[in-house]
C-alpha cells in the first residue's frame, strides 16, 4: 500500500476537481434569478438538434479518460493537463461568482419523441441554465485535445488524434445545438483556452516553434 501511495501521490492534484464541484454546486443553487442573459444574434440561427446529446455526454468520458491516461503514463503531462484544466475551471467559477449569467432560450423538449430527446429533457432537469460563461464543456475539450495533440507517446496513433479533434469539435457544437450555451460562451472559453495554453505550455511551445523555424531556414 505504501508503494502504491508513493507511486501515485500525484493524485493530490485532483483535489481541485472536488473544489470545483463544491463551488459549482453552490452557484447552481444560489444563482437562480437576476442574472445577465448571454445571447448574440447568431444563437437564433442555430437549430436545436437533440442528437448532439451524444457528444455532449461523451465529454465526461473524454475528459476523464485523458486525465486517467496521463496519470498512469506521464506524470509531467498529467500535471500540465491538470494545471490547464483546473486553472480555467477556477477562473470560470470566479467569473460566475461575480458576474451572474445564464441563458433563456432552451426549447420545450418532448421526452417521448425519442431516446435523445429524453436524455436532453433529463439534462435540462439536472443542469440549470445558469453559470454558462465561459463554457467549461468547450474549455475542457480544447484543453484535452491540446494535451493529446502534444503527446509524444500518442504520435504513433494519428487516428486517435484525428478522433480527438472530431470529438472536440462535436462537443463544442453540441453546447449550442442543445441550447445549453450561447455562442459567446464558447468564444469566451476559446479565448481563455488560448491564453492559458501559453501560460501552461508557453516555454516548451515557443522553443519548439523556434526549432521548427531554424530547421525550415536550414
Amino acid at each position: 500500500m505504501k508503494l502504491f501511495l508513493k507511486k501515485y501521490q500525484h493524485a493530490w492534484v485532483l483535489i481541485f476537481g472536488l473544489l470545483y464541484l463544491v463551488w459549482f454546486s453552490y452557484l447552481e443553487r444560489t444563482v437562480t434569478r437576476r442574472y445577465h442573459v448571454m445571447h448574440v444574434a447568431l444563437d437564433d440561427y442555430i437549430p436545436f438538434n437533440e442528437y448532439f446529446i451524444i457528444p455532449y455526454l461523451l465529454w465526461f468520458v473524454y475528459v476523464t479518460a485523458a486525465v486517467a491516461y496521463f496519470f498512469f503514463t506521464s506524470k509531467s503531462e498529467y500535471y500540465r493537463l491538470c494545471a490547464y484544466l483546473f486553472s480555467g475551471m477556477i477562473i470560470s467559477l470566479i467569473v460566475c461568482t461575480f458576474f451572474h449569467n445564464g441563458t433563456n432560450f432552451r426549447p420545450v423538449v418532448d421526452p417521448e419523441k425519442n431516446i435523445f430527446c429524453w436524455l436532453v429533457a433529463k439534462l435540462y432537469q439536472t443542469d440549470t441554465c445558469t453559470n454558462v460563461f465561459p463554457s467549461i464543456h468547450v474549455y475542457n475539450s480544447l484543453c484535452v485535445h491540446a494535451a493529446i495533440r502534444r503527446s509524444k507517446r500518442l504520435e504513433k496513433y494519428p487516428w486517435l488524434k484525428a478522433g480527438s479533434f472530431v470529438l472536440m469539435v462535436s462537443i463544442c457544437l453540441a453546447t449550442v445545438c442543445l441550447k445549453q450555451h450561447s455562442v459567446i460562451d464558447g468564444v469566451g472559453a476559446a479565448i481563455m483556452a488560448y491564453a492559458l495554453y501559453y501560460a501552461v505550455y508557453g516555454s516548451s511551445e515557443l522553443q519548439g516553434e523556434k526549432k521548427a523555424a531554424r530547421k525550415a531556414l536550414g
